[in-house]
């Protein structure tokens, strides 16, 4: 039985070939364009400032331990390695959720951000522990939880009459779309890209779905200040400029609306 450290030991290999540009690295296009999502992804939080300084450094530190971990996973395609990536991002969406999820959509049952945040922390640990019963599913339901975040964009845009916000969130599903379709075709199209000489996706995959996040994160900011702070108008912007081709999205902060 090899290591669970060992190297190539984890039930998931990527189509990419592995140590065909690295003697140390397994997958070198899969672990470069990760370090490139994980380069990005630092970003788009940090704008988050109407938010408690701790939830923020917090959701900024789990996104860096995922991008850690994945980069570890690809390097090494390691059992450890696979286990940690998944996980991490189910960490991390568990961070995400409890501190970002409207109230408005609270069950019912729930009173308090922090009886929240206690179902949430529960929640996280059964859904750990049965993360070891089968890793290879893993990343397959850690994806489906795509589906409910664009459900919930959508409850939002039937609120919003925002062209901006209708613009962004259009470009984040479009991205998604193509990051999830680059990733379903690595996985189960590899012999037809093998064939072609292009096994790389699922690096088109890393570099999408940052893109994607990219978006998301500033629509999130802007759908939690209408919630946590009514008394200011959030405003979608685009850096350097909304004529530039390639841009960074965030949010700004109005005058606060006069109260009576």
């Amino acid at each position: 039985m090899p290591s669970i450290f060992s190297y190539q030991s984890a039930e998931v290999d990527w189509c990419e070939s592995n140590f065909e540009r690295s003697a140390v690295i397994a997958e070198y296009y899969n672990t470069v364009s990760k370090l490139w999502e994980f380069y990005c992804l630092q970003h788009p939080l940090g704008i988050s400032q109407p938010r408690a300084r701790m939830e923020t450094l917090l959701t900024q530190a789990v996104f860096l331990l995922a991008g850690i971990f994945s980069v570890y996973f690809h390097m090494t395609l390691s059992y450890v390695g696979q286990l940690l990536d998944e996980l991490s991002i189910l960490w991390t969406l568990a961070v995400a959720y409890s501190f970002w999820y409207p109230r408005v959509y609270f069950p019912r049952c729930i009173k308090s951000r922090k009886h929240f945040f206690w179902l949430s922390g529960v929640t996280t640990v059964i859904s750990t522990l049965m993360s070891f019963i089968k890793p290879a599913i893993n990343a397959y339901a850690l994806n489906c939880i795509a589906f409910h975040l664009l459900y919930l964009t959508w409850r939002e845009l039937k609120k919003c009459n925002d062209k901006r916000v209708h613009r962004m969130a259009a470009v984040m599903v479009a991205l998604w779309v193509l990051a999830i379709s680059s990733w379903i075709s690595d996985r189960w199209l590899c012999g037809l890209w093998q064939a072609i000489n292009f096994p790389y996706l699922h690096s088109f995959w890393h570099v999408l779905i940052a893109m994607s996040l990219l978006y998301c994160c500033p629509l999130v900011i802007y759908f939690d200040i209408n919630y946590e702070l009514p008394a200011f108008k959030p405003k979608l912007g685009y850096w350097p400029s909304d004529s530039w081709p390639v841009v960074v999205p965030y949010v700004a902060l109005e005058e606060p609306h006069k109260q009576c």
